[in-house]
């Protein structure tokens, strides 16, 4: 870490870095939040109206409540960890990964950076396969609108994930998280656009009398839904759920963008709050009110699923907030992985021109700086994810396996045991096993979400042919 301090320390004078040599900060509550609405108000809150339908009205809102209250409480101790090992005055802890590190050591670290590096890789694939989507429900939406609802209007994803790429490509050469705020801040204003547009029009056909029959207990097992296919998707429901709620995977990159008066504890604890409150609402409206205009054939978008044709322009506009979500969330969540990889190629070759130049380039008044490794890596990364999404592009099912994958590690269990470490919790005390049972419940329910979603991409992938998929 002392070679990347030496850096910051060269490109910039005294007075514009912190005490550890890093630059200085100036985000801020309202700054965080919006980053945490950037990630965690994805497309798959359109998802939740297919969750709901899936768990019924008492079961869909409850976990959807008891989901963000759980998400509150483990990402305040999470913020409690950002510095060590005093919560205020203690070293900084740049990533998840250092503060696993220091709390719980070597072996947490490696299965932590395994988790939350490869969960950001695979949520790159799924924004990827998201905005494709959206590309091509517009297209469809003006295919229906000249030909009628019944014609054929099936289109391949796979121009639209290559053009998605092409654009990540260039955005992925922004050097680092702290120049994401106006990107950050456009995406989480689109997300509200997408997500009020979708809760809008399913609220417009309740209003209207033209709602679908709803049941307490969700879908109902009869002809067209057989008593197992509603276990897998009740199961592949909580892992819809559950990837909703996570930002954890970018979580202290957030908090290293936080000026450190007051504490970066006490400014993240406050955005935790504001931004999952905000989440939760959100996720309410979207989940409650499509599944009350829809029922049992909820779709697993209400916008790109064509529950509404509509009015087709208003449709259009909430896709297109789709992809501008699409395009800085992608980013949002595709730096920390950036950083911690160029992170370690600068410690392993510190004296390396290839690695560690900038070199300076200018287009009329517009400079700006290069880094060749920093080029060919991330152009690399972002070809590889284009490939991935373009060979399985199964939205909920594969919404499902990410959320199942990182809720219980990252959400639950390292602040959990990191909290126990830092306060000294007795073994065996009345907290502890509260602590304990919370991270078990919990366990089980990323094993049951992983096992749904997993079947749901095993029945798809027996009906698919790779790269010829058609929407």
């Amino acid at each position: 870490m002392e070679v990347e301090k030496d850096v910051y320390i060269k490109q910039y004078s005294s007075d514009e870095v912190d005490d550890d040599g890093r630059i200085k900060r100036t985000g801020n509550v309202v700054t965080a939040t919006t980053h945490i609405i950037t990630v965690v108000v994805g497309a798959g809150v359109l998802a939740l109206a297919w969750a709901i339908a899936q768990l019924g009205w008492l079961a869909g809102i409850s976990v959807m409540i008891i989901f963000s209250s759980i998400s509150i409480y483990t990402y305040n101790l999470i913020a409690d960890c950002y510095r060590y090992p005093d919560s205020v005055n203690g070293k900084r802890n740049y990533t998840y990964m250092q503060a696993v590190h220091s709390y719980l050591g070597g072996t947490m670290h490696v299965f932590c950076g395994l988790v939350q590096y490869g969960k950001l890789a695979g949520i790159t694939v799924g924004y990827t396969i998201t905005s494709s989507t959206s590309m091509v429900a517009i297209k469809k939406l003006i295919c229906f609108h000249k030909n009628g609802h019944g014609a054929y209007c099936k289109f391949s994803n796979n121009p639209y994930m290559i053009g998605f790429g092409v654009l990540q490509i260039l955005l992925s050469q922004i050097p680092n998280f702290h120049k994401l705020t106006l990107l950050s801040t456009i995406a989480a204003i689109t997300s509200f656009g997408y997500a009020l547009i979708g809760s809008g029009l399913s609220l417009a056909v309740v209003v209207s009398g033209k709602g679908e029959t709803t049941h307490l207990f969700g879908t109902k097992v009869g002809p067209e839904l057989s008593g197992e296919d509603k276990i897998w998707r009740i199961l592949s429901a909580l892992g819809n759920i559950a990837l909703a709620c996570s930002y954890a995977t970018v979580v202290y990159d957030i908090m290293d963008t936080l000026k450190s008066y007051p504490s970066e504890r006490i400014q993240m604890r406050k955005a935790n709050v504001f931004g999952i409150i905000t989440m939760t609402i959100l996720f309410l409206l979207c989940g409650c009110f499509g599944y009350a205009a829809f029922g049992d054939h909820t779709p697993g978008n209400i916008l790109t699923g064509f529950g509404f044709y509509e009015p087709f322009w208003l449709v259009a506009i909430g896709n297109v907030c789709i992809i501008i979500h699409m395009v800085g969330a992608y980013q949002v969540l595709a730096q920390p992985l950036f950083r911690i990889v160029e992170m370690g190629a600068n410690m392993m070759w510190p004296r390396s021109d290839f690695i560690n130049n900038e070199r300076k380039h200018k287009i009329g008044s517009l400079t700006f700086n290069v880094n060749l490794f920093r080029l060919i890596w991330r152009t690399i990364f972002v070809i590889m994810a284009t490939v991935i999404a373009m060979a399985m592009p199964f939205f909920n099912e594969f919404l499902a396996l990410l959320g199942a994958f990182g809720f219980w590690p990252l959400i639950v269990f390292f602040p959990v045991q990191m909290h126990i470490s830092q306060k000294q919790i007795n073994r065996f005390s009345l907290k502890w096993c509260v602590l304990q049972l919370l991270s078990f419940v919990c366990f089980l329910i990323s094993v049951a979400a992983a096992v749904g979603a997993t079947h749901g991409i095993s029945k798809n992938i027996t009906k698919y042919k790779l790269f010829r998929y058609k929407q």
